[in-house]
């Protein structure tokens, strides 16, 4: 977690030259419009406005065009510059500025897109703290964040942000590590308790030992992971640019054809005036703006309007299990008490001790013991060491909270004493090293979660779902079985989701859908990432749309709105080429001179806007999910 990671995700591209070549367009368009009809004057015959357009905004646009000429690009754009020059040549300057204006309106979408895009980086990088709050003897001194070392004693005052991992060694208070886990609750903390970077700390002063350097501290370790992901983030090209490749060609085609037979220079000029391909340039963004004003009606924001022409070809979903595809909220359901030992006994030994874990089963532990009105115990030291389970000292007496697996590890002799184990999540209390409880959990399946998976075949053409967590093997099984999927991933850390992401990303087009900050990375991985809830601002960001509300029939919605817009945006530019192909044939022929070809192009323009409009109307249903 170094500046250079923080100045690099803070380095932002600003506003476009297209952009702002766009705006000059609009402007010089409506001056020409407003001096044409509005007055009579020398000035308004000149088509002044539109002879700056063409030369201010035009040229860079042209000189762009050159450029990808050379690299061996064709696409759309190709052909929309050979119209701007066709038509400076026939004198059309308001055709040749509409042009312009659809040319750099359409990549000043793209640049907004990609400026989204990175928003996450943004996001994370402005929480990296840049100094620490070092022990030195009997003061403390404030330090870059990148001179810390292994083994300094570092304070976090209230309300800071921790800059490094690290374990308490004095102060007793909480931190929100929300960021992290999704959980929206406080984690307690005491001396032997477990800090990672970027939590925000409470309301208590906090000393703690550093145990990684900056840059191996885990929230580093997610900022690089996110950089990875969004350098290596599939690029894809858009409707316009693959119909516009062959468009292209075929127009040049045609209109060379029409010259040679004739020996007529005119008609190359009049093919290329009806082949100008605004059918691509208009009606394809306007299909694209009105599904993203239909998601937002339906609480689904559209962050890259590009993922609305990928998601009807994701024939692959991976989905985040906790709070995806449960409600996110483990219950305890079973307390099984040795024999000696109560129900209230039990409570009060894991919640004393759960109240200073970060687990996702120790807030429901706590509630359990704040509805049955069990006074939790002082806690003399605790600790929590990765995959080694949570352990105090209460009165005396040792007590600790793991796995059956780990119990069972480092104890054998124990397997007598466990009752027989069951689906779903499991931990088990020990106390001075002998069995005392087993409490059994369960984070219920949503209501919608078997529906939505078995419609995604028949209706979406989904023909793999995959069940990708972090969480132990038993509980991702059995949800696994609950809600339908058979291939199950688990254990997974946010590193290697990614991985597995990317893996399977290489054999056809991803969805994958999550709502903690540690899917981020996995989310900028897949063709389209989708965050569910709004659990973590960093997600939201990295991910392609946000379904706002916690329904999977809403995630239904956005896949039929993505296939409604690109049958429709299709339907508009394949429908206007044909119509514009029958232009050029009569063009070539002879048959349409190029004043009428330019008249012929405005109204088979029209046509393909008004239909691509047809994205925004009710229409059918928008879902075929009735979970």
């Amino acid at each position: 977690m170094n500046h250079s990671t923080n100045s690099g995700a803070q380095n932002q591209p600003g506003i476009s030259k297209e952009t702002y070549i766009a705006m000059f367009a609009m402007i010089g368009i409506l001056a020409h419009l407003v001096l044409q009809f509005g007055l009579h004057t020398s000035v308004a015959r000149s088509n002044l406005p539109l002879i700056l357009v063409l030369a201010v905004g035009g040229a860079p646009l042209l000189f762009d065009l050159g450029r990808k000429i050379l690299a061996g690009k064709f696409g759309s754009d190709l052909l929309a510059g050979i119209s701007i020059l066709v038509s400076v040549i026939l004198g059309e300057e308001l055709a040749g500025s509409i042009v312009v204006l659809m040319l750099s309106g359409g990549t000043a979408l793209e640049d907004y897109a990609t400026r989204r895009a990175s928003a996450a980086l943004a996001t994370l990088a402005k929480r990296v703290p840049q100094s620490a709050h070092r022990v030195a003897g009997v003061r403390i001194e404030d330090i870059e964040v990148p001179m810390v070392a292994i083994g300094d004693r570092l304070v976090v005052f209230p309300h800071e942000i921790c800059p490094v991992d690290g374990t308490i060694v004095e102060g007793r208070g909480s931190m929100d590590e929300s960021y992290l886990t999704g959980e929206p609750f406080q984690i307690a903390k005491v001396p032997g308790s477990d800090v990672l970077s970027g939590a925000v700390n409470g309301e208590s002063a906090l000393t703690l030992t550093v145990t990684r350097l900056p840059v191996d501290s885990r929230y580093a370790k997610i900022m690089q992971v996110m950089q990875a992901a969004e350098a290596n983030r599939p690029r894809f090209r858009r409707i316009g640019d693959r119909l516009g490749a062959w468009y292209t060609v075929l127009a040049l085609a045609v209109a060379a054809a029409g010259w040679m037979i004739s020996g007529e220079p005119s008609r190359f000029l009049a093919v290329l005036v009806i082949a100008t391909p605004c059918p691509l340039l208009l009606a394809i963004p306007v299909a694209i703006i009105g599904a993203i004003s239909v998601a937002a009606k339906r609480a689904i924001i559209i962050k890259d309007p590009a993922m609305l022409e990928r998601i009807d070809s994701c024939r692959t979903v991976i989905f985040d299990k906790t709070g995806t595809l449960t409600y996110g909220k483990p219950s305890l359901t079973e307390v099984l008490c040795a024999p000696g030992l109560d129900r209230p006994t039990v409570l009060q030994m894991a919640a004393s001790l759960e109240q200073y874990s970060k687990h996702p089963l120790a807030a429901s532990i706590l509630a359990v013991a704040r509805e049955e009105g069990i006074v939790l115990r002082q806690i003399e030291q605790i600790s929590e060491k990765p995959g080694e389970g949570l352990n105090g000292y209460i009165d005396g007496s040792t007590v600790r909270i793991s796995g059956r697996k780990k119990v069972l590890e480092q104890q054998p002799a124990l397997a007598a004493d466990l009752p027989p184990g069951a689906p779903g999540m499991e931990c088990v209390l020990l106390i001075d090293g002998r069995y005392a409880a087993a409490l059994r959990f369960l984070d219920m399946p949503r209501t919608d979660s078997q529906s939505f998976i078995s419609h995604l075949a028949p209706r979406h053409r989904v023909n793999r779902v995959i069940l990708l967590s972090g969480d132990r093997e038993a509980e991702v099984r059995h949800l696994g079985g609950q809600v339908g999927i058979t291939e199950v991933l688990f254990g997974k850390s946010p590193e290697e989701k990614v991985e597995v992401v990317r893996e399977v990303s290489k054999r056809g087009p991803t969805l994958f859908l999550g709502d903690g900050i540690n899917d981020a990375p996995a989310m900028q991985a897949a063709t389209v990432g989708i965050a569910f809830g709004q659990n973590s601002d960093i997600t939201a960001e990295a991910a392609d749309a946000v379904v706002l509300e916690a329904s999977l029939g809403k995630v239904d919605e956005l896949i039929h709105i993505g296939h409604r817009m690109r049958v429709i945006a299709l339907q508009s530019a394949i429908g206007g080429m044909t119509l514009s192909l029958a232009g050029m044939l009569m063009a070539a022929a002879g048959l349409l001179p190029p004043v009428a070809g330019a008249i012929a192009q405005e109204v088979i323009d029209v046509a393909a806007v008004l239909n691509a409009l047809r994205v925004t109307l009710p229409g059918k249903a928008l879902r075929d999910h009735e979970g």
